[in-house]
């Protein structure tokens, strides 16, 4: 140490260190919690599939098992959560072992495909409020994905959420480059802004992509499912109408689709067109949304938001044709199927080599 350190130098190097300490300590301890949690769906597991006595408990075991154990935070949720962490994620089964001595009864083996996280990186870069994000998600590959990116982008479970909300996965399945999709969301993960998928996927309609959809047909298929619909949608979509009439000019209009955010305070206007994107559809949409702002705005409520759903769009025309607009209005495509994977596979591979894992 210098001869000449001053009081404020010493101050500093104190902080710097005990905050180092402190950050290590906490990581440590996230940890031993994700492998305890995964220690704790193993014996619930094998307790349901061995236990002697667990006709007694049925399907009450977890909610009697918190009663039991009567600690804070010990309960039927986490209970829930710790079960699908092990049947998900047997590759950590030797890890978490190491750390509690668990009998090997041979249920942790790894799983047989190659999209794997590691278990030394996936335990000490992600939490377990990370992955109980990612366990919602049915596709094993699509977890796979997001626990790359999330590991990749250092993602706030926050900002995690807000990848799979709006369908990241999906993004980079049909993107041209996926990497600056990618890099574009990570340089945008702190902005708060109105969310909109783009794009949507329709996959629960049942149309077929490859054969001609007129705008009324899709229209009444989402209709007919609006339950799926309002889920892709995202959260706070109430429904209010379906060809909304308006007047204007002593015309009558029609109007798509209509909902209300609860979350936002405002009315959703929805324009479905059955083909790529054109710049006079814009003005329609900014039409609706301008006399919805005049007209239908109730005390307390939001200017309307507009969404025009097509089937493709050139980034640049949609950027001029928004240009000098005043209405929040938002351009997106729809999906009526899921990409392939095997560019995705591809890509993410890349990014495994590129991360040394």
């Amino acid at each position: 140490m210098a001869d000449n350190i001053k009081f404020e130098m010493l101050a500093d190097s104190i902080k710097n260190i005990n905050l180092k300490a402190g950050n290590a300590a906490r990581s440590a301890v996230n940890q031993l919690m994700t492998l305890r949690n995964w220690a704790i769906g193993y014996y619930i597991v094998e307790y349901e599939q061995r236990g002697s006595d667990r006709a007694e408990y049925g399907t009450r075991l977890l909610k009697t098992l918190e009663e039991q154990i009567a600690e804070k935070g010990m309960n039927s949720t986490l209970f829930k959560w710790c079960r699908q962490f092990y049947i998900l994620y047997p590759q950590i089964g030797a890890t978490v072992s190491r750390q509690f001595s668990l009998p090997d009864f041979g249920k942790s083996a790894t799983a047989s495909h190659q999209f794997i996280t590691k278990p030394d990186v996936l335990v000490s870069n992600l939490s377990f409020s990370h992955i109980r994000e990612i366990m919602v998600i049915d596709d094993a590959f699509e977890r796979f994905f997001y626990e790359t990116e999330c590991i990749k982008c250092n993602w706030s479970v926050r900002e995690l959420r807000r990848q799979i909300k709006t369908n990241l996965y999906v993004r980079a399945g049909i993107s041209k480059k996926p990497e600056l999709l990618i890099q574009s969301s990570e340089d945008n993960c702190n902005i708060t802004m109105i969310t909109i998928k783009d794009p949507f996927t329709f996959e629960f309609l049942g149309l077929d992509a490859k054969e001609a959809v007129s705008e009324s047909d899709l229209e009444q298929a989402l209709m007919d499912h609006l339950q799926e619909f309002m889920l892709e949608l995202g959260e706070g979509f109430c429904f209010e109408a379906r060809q909304k009439r308006i007047v204007i000019d002593d015309k009558y209009y029609f109007i798509d689709l209509v909902f209300y955010n609860r979350l936002l305070h405002c009315n959703v206007i929805i324009e479905l067109k059955n083909d790529e994107f054109k710049h006079e559809d814009l003005g329609q949409l900014n039409a609706y949304v301008g006399y919805y702002k005049k007209n239908e705005m109730a005390e307390g409520d939001n200017p309307p938001v507009g969404i025009l759903l097509c089937t493709d769009k050139g980034s640049e025309m949609v950027e001029y044709a928004l240009s000098g607009m005043d209405n929040q209005l938002f351009v997106s495509t729809y999906m009526l199927h899921l990409p392939d994977k095997k560019k995705l596979q591809e890509f993410i591979l890349k990014e495994m080599e590129d991360m040394g894992i």
